[in-house]
């Protein structure tokens, strides 16, 4: 779908006309004729701009399959979708002001966010790792100690590595990055000894580099990281329209076909196929929906 990003700003005021908002987000989106979905640029493969005006991956198909289900429930057969550029660090005010309806991107479903937003049952499960250069032999945590380290702003994984810092003493230098892209490139071109994100994610940057070999991703899963769609909170008619199209595309199989086409396929813009085949977590939260954020629900 060739749909233009808008670029969303996040400014004092619109935070500030969050309350002005229809907290009824089908009222909202029968009367536009049009939803708005939140995206990211280079969170591959789950939704990441394949050239300057197409944007793609996995999570983004699961909220298009979303979609459609809303044109026949919402009786909607021309509902225009918007793309709405996100950053981890504005992705929940921009859901709450209203600028996005539904997210679809690499959000871990968590306690602490569901005081602020909803979640969809979950699409997929993974886990904080950190990348670094082989060349480095940064084998495990405990190898970072007093180096520089860098996680992107607003995400679980820097609440977490500063957690296990400030609990195991390590004394890392802990920086915030605005995107995968940045933090990436902070770590490749050594302002950073590692990168802290979800592990699946890490996979898609390393195998799309310019030189895949000379990384690795750390072997010790750090956390268990739910990933679901994101909607404002207390609005349980959008909730159960939302997860009812996921219970459909679950039980007939198309959920498995797109995750095959991102995950075990070629995928733009080099062709690479990055070989991750369905975790025994996410086959059971298939088989069995659930929209917790409890790490034992996933094990």
């Amino acid at each position: 779908m060739k749909t233009p990003i808008l670029v969303a700003a996040l400014t004092l005021f619109a935070c500030a006309c969050a309350a002005a908002q229809p907290s009824n987000t089908l009222t909202k989106i029968k009367e536009k004729n049009e939803i708005a979905l939140g995206v990211k640029e280079t969170a591959l493969p789950f939704s990441y701009l394949i050239d300057s005006h197409q944007v793609a991956g996995y999570s983004v198909d699961v909220c298009l399959k979303v979609v459609e289900s809303l044109k026949t429930t919402l009786g909607l057969p021309n509902l225009k979708v918007k793309m709405v550029q996100v950053a981890s660090s504005n992705r929940i005010p921009l859901m709450a002001n209203g600028t996005i309806d539904l997210e679809c991107g690499t959000t871990s479903n968590t306690i602490e966010r569901q005081k602020q937003v909803a979640f969809s049952s979950t699409i997929f499960v993974s886990s904080t790792r950190f990348v670094s250069k082989k060349s480095a032999g940064l084998n495990d945590l405990s190898a970072l100690a007093n180096k520089a380290v860098v996680a992107t702003a607003g995400s679980s994984n820097i609440r977490q590595i500063t957690a296990l810092n400030a609990t195991r003493q390590y004394a890392m230098r802990i920086a915030p990055v605005r995107d995968f892209a940045e933090g990436f490139l902070m770590m490749e071109t050594d302002r950073a000894a590692a990168f802290f994100l979800d592990d699946i994610t890490l996979s898609g940057l390393v195998a799309n580099s310019k030189t895949p070999d000379a990384f690795v991703i750390s072997k010790e899963p750090l956390s268990v990281e739910p990933y679901a769609l994101m909607m404002r909170k207390d609005d349980p008619a959008f909730k159960a329209q939302v997860d009812d199209a996921l219970r459909t595309i679950f039980a007939d199989g198309t959920i498995k076909d797109i995750y095959a086409k991102w995950f075990e396929s070629a995928i733009p813009p080099k062709g690479v196929n990055l070989h991750v085949p369905m975790s025994p977590a996410l086959q059971r939260v298939i088989a069995h929906p659930t929209d917790s954020a409890q790490p034992a629900a996933y094990q």
